[in-house]
């Protein structure tokens, strides 16, 4: 059970959320909603024992799982396997059992015997935290997530940012804890193993919080919702599942429209009367009283939720190139032994619209890195075109100097543009006032996503390499982000598991991974796109 008493959140000298009380107990799964920047990711931080509330405390029993925006968690030597076994303290003891085995079979005698010892004292262990079958547990709930015997067996260096993800999420499952916190978890997963993981928390027996922008996950799995409203720091809970609060919130907003309105109109009312009873000193006082009545009755009503702000995203148009401002020639990619794909060409000319397919795995964020200049290619090279400028949106957003300041940050991605004009962007993109100060690593994924698009908008880029850039966005928000990409007039090679943002593209071309396959769209190609 996880219980807040009166928790304040703030992020700096801002007010996220008021002192609130609440509790999660078995079979509580609630879905915690709200704009991006509310302070969802920051409350379930504090939930989870990574931050401090402002004041009050929470009170943790029993044991708790949670999967982070951006798990950078793992010895980046570690096996995948051993880091989901870790989870129960199974990793050691497989390990264990690992090396016996080898020693068993290179070893003198003495040695071979005292190897099977070791690997005898091991099994035993093994045995009592739940024997091969909690292995097999592990495996089962890490191929449901698309993480198949190959992958467990590479260590965590060598897998792609959406791998990672999915390694601590079937990690978090393993866990049995009695209590989820879940941020984002679809992020990088694809149809199957959405609808396996929608399954799976329908039947979790303990208690869950779920931030999420897939609807239909919400839709199949809360039955309580947590409205954080930024605008009033408040959160407004709602004991009923995702259909009914839909419903809910917008009967309590008509009501609140309706006695408002009839408020206002008896105030004013009220309000005239006392104007005319002010012409008489005699009346005085009794004008005065009739005004606090008409002050009174307009307090005692609620007044109408402020609309969220919507971040205004557009890409300027992108800086003059020359025809083919990108190519890729003869690239492969390996890592050790492991082969990720191999001689692939690709041709990107100035304005052409170019979307990535693939499993996961395959390369796609490989890929978009090599051409971005960040990473090496194992062989082949690219070569950039006359006037070519790459803008490059990375899915975990690397690309952010995550101690330095937002408006620090935006300033290194445009040195020419001057404070007011950064300031101006920032404030599109929703960052105004003390929020320009905050370091980069406390913002929520969300925010984020909003920093690193706005520092794309003042590149001036005229090719645009985008991993996964509506991930952590609200439907508002994600809406003009696929607007933006729309009416881009420059290049775009597109990386995503999101049918819309392909939608928007409108491609001309897909290049697939790893075998290298490049072809023109086609709507054929587009059932690919959440299997990627």
């Amino acid at each position: 059970m996880l219980q807040a008493r009166d928790i304040e959140v703030r992020a700096g000298a801002r007010l996220l959320l008021s002192p609130i009380s609440f509790q999660v107990i078995p079979g509580d799964r609630i879905g915690l909603v709200g704009r991006n920047g509310a302070g969802k990711t920051t409350l379930t931080r504090i939930l989870a024992g990574e931050g401090i509330p402002a004041s009050g405390q929470v009170v943790r029993s029993g044991t708790l799982g949670y999967l982070p925006q951006d798990p950078r968690s793992g010895d980046p030597e570690q096996l995948a396997r051993d880091r989901v076994l870790g989870a129960r303290g199974l990793d050691h003891v497989m390990r264990r059992m690992r090396e016996a085995e080898e020693r068993m079979a290179d070893g003198s005698e003495s040695e071979r015997e005292e190897a099977m010892a070791a690997y005898t004292r091991a099994e035993n262990q093994l045995q009592a935290a739940g024997g091969y079958a909690a292995e097999a547990e592990a495996a089962r709930i890490a191929a449901n997530l698309g993480l198949p015997e190959r992958v467990l067996g590479q260590p965590l260096k060598t897998l792609s940012g959406g791998q990672r993800r999915r390694i601590e999420l079937a990690r978090i499952l393993f866990s049995d804890a009695d209590t989820l916190l879940l941020d984002e978890p679809t992020n990088h997963l694809d149809a199957d193993s959405i609808t396996w993981l929608r399954g799976y928390l329908q039947g979790f027996p303990g208690g869950l919080i779920i931030i999420s922008h897939d609807v239909e996950l919400l839709d199949a799995v809360v039955n309580k919702v947590f409205h954080l409203d930024a605008n009033r720091a408040e959160i407004d809970i709602y004991s009923m599942n995702w259909k009914r609060y839909l419903q809910q919130r917008e009967t309590d907003e008509k009501r609140r429209k309706r006695e408002l309105a009839n408020a206002e109109r008896k105030a004013s009312q009220l309000m005239a009367q006392a104007d005319k009873m002010r012409a008489k000193a005699t009346k005085a006082v009794a004008a005065q009283n009739m005004a606090k009545r008409a002050e009174k009755l307009l307090s005692s009503v609620e007044g109408e939720r402020t609309q969220d702000k919507v971040a205004k995203i557009r890409f300027p148009d992108p800086a003059p190139s020359g025809k083919t401002p990108l190519r890729g020639d003869g690239l492969s990619k390996s890592y050790g032994s492991l082969e990720v794909f191999t001689a692939v060409d690709l041709a990107i000319d100035r304005g052409s619209k170019v979307v990535i397919l693939g499993l996961n795995g395959a390369g796609k964020t490989t890929m978009l890195r090599i051409l971005a200049g960040i990473e090496e290619p194992s062989s082949g090279e690219v070569l950039y075109g006359h006037g070519a400028k790459l803008g490059y949106y990375a899915q975990e957003h690397e690309t952010l100097d995550v101690q330095r300041s937002v408006l620090d940050n935006m300033k290194s991605a445009s040195p020419n543009l001057n404070d007011t004009d950064v300031r101006k962007v920032l404030g599109s993109f929703l960052f105004t006032g003390d929020d320009v100060e905050k370091p980069a690593k406390v913002l929520s994924g969300g925010e984020k996503t909003r920093l690193a698009l706005a520092m794309l908008v003042v590149s001036a880029a005229n090719v645009l390499l985008l991993d996964e850039p509506t991930n952590n966005l609200d439907p508002a928000s994600r809406a003009e982000v696929l607007n933006a990409i729309r009416t881009y007039a420059g290049s775009v090679i597109l990386v995503t598991h999101d049918p819309g943002a392909v939608e928007a593209l409108e491609p001309d071309r897909v290049l697939v991974l790893p075998d290298g396959v490049e072809d023109l769209w086609s709507e054929e190609y587009a059932e690919l796109i959440q299997l990627a």
